[in-house]
């Protein structure tokens, strides 16, 4: 089984790569039944399309990564330590997590959750792996252009209660409050995210998960940003359908964050 997928640019080649780790439903052979059938028919807690929403990305010289396994299998986006990246109180499910969003078991039986033995296999044979066709990626960018950037793509349900109360943000550009990118690369995200009739914040509720900080390093010419987006801006309100008319106005917002991306990463020293 292909852990990821890889879709090179038709375009001339730009230092932009976009990860997207949560959009994967693939479960291994021999895990798939460990599972609540009724949770994996549904598997609640995917980023649905966005391979198909960021489909426009090549286009513009722009290459993408997709992990093809659900992250109920593994997280990407999350501490290989599990260590927390959070501490307000909301539901944060680890690398290997055992529940969804909600707090929901997602393992059929106790005895099919894995031991440190089972997480260490997944860590070495589909966590990291993932991480090393990243840092290859972007150190092939960087040799060529001196510099690089991540754009980490995500998204999520409207409201989720054990994370916030309220409804999130339309769209939330995370930096881990400023850390993971230079300045100018920064500002030019939030214009061109903002510039359509979304709503935008900035590191709040969220900062940008392991991928962002772990690669994020500007003072070493790599810069990572991520964008997680409400998934009613491109989906029906049920957020399991693809909703076409929706997605072309978000389509517009990201290819013109993603030109304008083009030209500050040309720009900056």
């Amino acid at each position: 089984m292909d852990l990821f997928k890889i879709i090179e640019p038709t375009a001339d080649v730009v230092p932009i790569i976009i990860s997207i780790p949560h959009a994967g439903t693939k479960f291994p052979p021999a895990l798939k039944s460990h599972y609540k059938k009724r949770l994996r028919k549904h598997l609640d807690d995917t980023d649905w399309y966005l391979d198909t929403l960021y489909g426009f990305a090549p286009s513009l010289g722009i290459t993408l990564v997709k992990a093809n396994l659900s992250r109920w299998v593994i997280d990407l986006n999350r501490d290989p330590d599990s260590i927390p990246l959070y501490e307000d109180g909301r539901l944060i499910t680890n690398n290997i997590p055992l529940t969804d969003f909600y707090g929901n078991k997602i393992y059929r039986k106790s005895k099919f959750e894995p031991d440190q033995t089972e997480i260490d296999r997944r860590l070495h044979t589909y966590y990291w792996p993932y991480y090393k066709q990243i840092e290859t990626l972007l150190e092939e960018r960087k040799k060529q252009f001196g510099k690089v950037l991540l754009w980490d793509a995500h998204s999520i349900r409207h409201i989720v209660t054990t994370i916030q109360k309220d409804p999130f943000p339309d769209l939330v550009l995370g930096n881990n409050d400023e850390k993971t990118a230079d300045p100018k690369i920064i500002q030019s995200a939030l214009e061109g995210l903002g510039s359509g009739p979304f709503g935008l914040s900035h590191n709040t509720p969220f900062k940008g998960g392991h991928i962002t900080r772990y690669f994020g390093k500007p003072k070493n010419n790599i810069h990572a940003l991520q964008l997680e987006m409400n998934k009613i801006l491109y989906m029906d309100d049920n957020e399991l359908t693809f909703n076409d008319a929706r997605a072309e106005t978000v389509k517009k917002v990201l290819r013109k964050t993603l030109q304008g991306l083009i030209k500050t990463m040309i720009k900056i020293s």
